[in-house]
């Protein structure tokens, strides 16, 4: 007991160096850190502590290695490491570091908050949200990270070099790391909660999901996005890596030795030079995101298709603050006048990739049945802009969201609180050539981060819907008894209720109802459990079974067939 609490105030020493404070912090089997206090009080910053180390050249694939030590004490001062990614091809290759935000108190035990950025997995660092206020208000610590990214981080071939997953491997050793070290920072190893929107959503998601990932974390906080959808796994990993490789101008695709010799030995130039292509597909999906691994003797992050481990209730269920914002599909807008008129020349090209269809006469007419849904008797045009909006919204977010969360309610009894986000403020323009607003990918990752120049608007509904993401951060329940907010009821297996957190927050049972009183998720079920496929893992590109099946090809001899049953991004 002696012995426990010296080496806890060895953790916590406060050292003053001319008008400078400082707090030292022992990393275990790495050495000591100093963060320096923020210039307006209230909290200390650490930035870029290696949390692991990227492997480089050849092996640079592969899963991350034991961080660094060090033996003099390393001031954690530096604001910005990230990960190689478009324009930014020369930064370090070993950017495996975390920045942990501690409130300035003598407290211990604090609940703590594990960030996960987003990005579409291809751009982004660790600290592209701030939360210092959340952090000096609320008594908790906010760790965030950098995770290899884009073909760095989920090219996906299914070998010992290239097993794939190697930046959701970077999350995992980096909550390895939390776990390890929050408790000399002040943290509770046993009250973590992971917080991510978009990629990052997708990531949380499929940790949750993850039988090596039990432990690690106690509640997460899920936004726009999950593991399905468009920020789901990839669908045919292989077959992207050989798509990418040629726009590349690399063609002998088929030979997978050689593939794998032009991924290892290209450089970072070279791979992201392309990126464009990556994402921002009519199809929705990404071209390097998580994948499921093939078994090469090597831990594994996923090892069946999420909706697989859904349905068989394979995984430890945690509490769940899950949702997306009204209109997620607004960040397609962009491409509205590229696309328009492809939807109406072709619409089966924007049918979500994770659909599989016998053939393209059945692709066509189920195709043709979506657009009447969304866009009736008329054309795809400035007429039907919020018809186009709420169809991006479905294919991306909303739907694959509510659809797993069903299948999560039914499977295990998750405890979810569903919300849909629909803050707009007066300034906010409405939507072309209309007198609507709604909110857009993601923006509710603005209420929990600092906004200096909010307006009085925003700044009394952000109080009020922070209060309901700390409560469930501290307890596991947003409205625990005594709150003083409107109690908000999990979700059941028909996924409702949900809370709307907008101008005002109240109890809904109309989740993706549309203004007509279309139920526009029940419209895709009917879809999905006739024309839904999972991953397909293989070194040949075999052709996935319709009808809900995936081929999973461990060798040429060997065919497994798993049902499935369901289921980009600043993402």
């Amino acid at each position: 007991m002696w012995k426990c609490s010296v080496l806890a105030l060895a953790a916590f020493v406060i050292a003053i160096n001319g008008q400078e404070e400082w707090l030292q912090v022992d990393i275990i089997d790495q050495g000591p850190v100093r963060g320096r206090i923020d210039p307006a009080g209230g909290l200390y910053r650490f930035y870029n502590i290696p949390y692991a180390t990227a492997p480089t050249g050849r092996d640079k694939f592969k899963a991350p290695l034991p961080a660094p030590g060090w033996t003099e004490i390393r001031d954690t001062v530096d604001e910005i490491i990230r990960c190689p990614q478009n324009n930014h091809i020369s930064a370090p290759e070993d950017c495996l570091v975390a920045n942990v935000y501690v409130p300035d108190t003598t407290d211990k035990n604090l609940p703590v908050v594990v960030s996960i950025h987003g990005g579409a997995y291809q751009t982004g660092v660790g600290n592209n949200r701030i939360y210092k206020n959340l952090v000096r208000d609320n008594k908790l610590i906010m760790v965030t990270f950098n995770y290899r990214l884009a073909v760095h981080g989920f090219l996906c071939l299914g070998t010992e070099d290239v097993p794939g997953n190697a930046g959701l491997k970077d999350q995992v050793a980096a909550l390895r790391w939390v776990q390890k070290n929050i408790a000399n920072f002040g943290g509770n190893p046993q009250d973590v909660t992971i917080s991510a929107c978009s990629a990052g959503g997708g990531s949380a998601d499929m940790l949750t999901l993850s039988s090596i990932t039990q432990g690690l974390f106690q509640k997460a906080i899920v936004g726009s996005g999950c593991s399905t959808g468009a920020v789901g796994v990839q669908i045919d990993p292989i077959e992207n890596a050989k798509t990418y490789a040629k726009l590349l101008n690399f063609n002998d695709v088929d030979n997978m030795e050689a593939l794998e010799e032009f991924y290892r030995t290209a450089s970072f130039q070279t791979l992201t030079s392309e990126q464009q292509a990556i994402t921002n597909n009519e199809d929705v999906a990404i071209m390097f995101s998580p994948c499921v691994e093939k078994d090469v003797g090597q831990e594994r992050v996923i090892m069946e298709a999420p909706m697989t481990v859904i349905k068989t209730g394979n995984y430890t269920k945690v509490p769940l603050l899950y949702g997306f914002a009204n209109m997620e599909g607004l960040m397609r807008f962009p491409f509205y006048n590229t696309w328009k008129d492809k939807m109406n020349e072709k619409f089966s090209d924007f049918m979500p990739a994770e659909l599989h269809f016998e053939n393209a006469t059945v692709k066509e007419r189920v195709a043709q049945e979506v657009k009447e849904f969304y866009f009736g008797d008329k054309p795809v045009g400035d007429e039907t802009i919020l018809n186009y909006i709420d169809f991006f919204t479905d294919v991306l977010f909303g739907y694959p969201m509510v659809n797993q969360l069903g299948a999560r309610v039914e499977s295990l009894g998750d405890t979810i609180y569903l919300y849909e986000y629909a803050f707009v403020e007066d300034k906010t323009p409405p939507i072309l050539d209309t007198d609507v607003k709604g909110s857009g990918h993601c923006d509710q990752t603005q209420v929990l981060g600092d906004q200096p120049n909010a307006s009085p608007e925003f700044a009394a509904m952000a109080s009020i819907v922070r209060q309901y993401f700390v409560n469930f951060i501290k307890t596991g329940n947003p409205t625990p008894p005594g709150s003083g907010l409107a109690t908000w009821i999990p979700a059941n297996a028909k996924r409702a209720p949900h809370m709307l957190l907008g101008n005002v927050q109240q109890l809904r049972y109309d989740i993706l109802t549309a203004a007509d009183g279309k139920n526009r998720g029940v419209f895709w079920d009917a879809i999905y459990e006739k024309y839904y496929r999972g991953p397909v893992l293989s070194v040949e590109a075999e052709e996935p079974v319709p009808g809900g099946t995936v081929t999973l090809v461990i060798s040429k001899c060997v065919l497994f067939a798993v049902v499935l049953l369901s289921a980009v991004f600043n993402m």
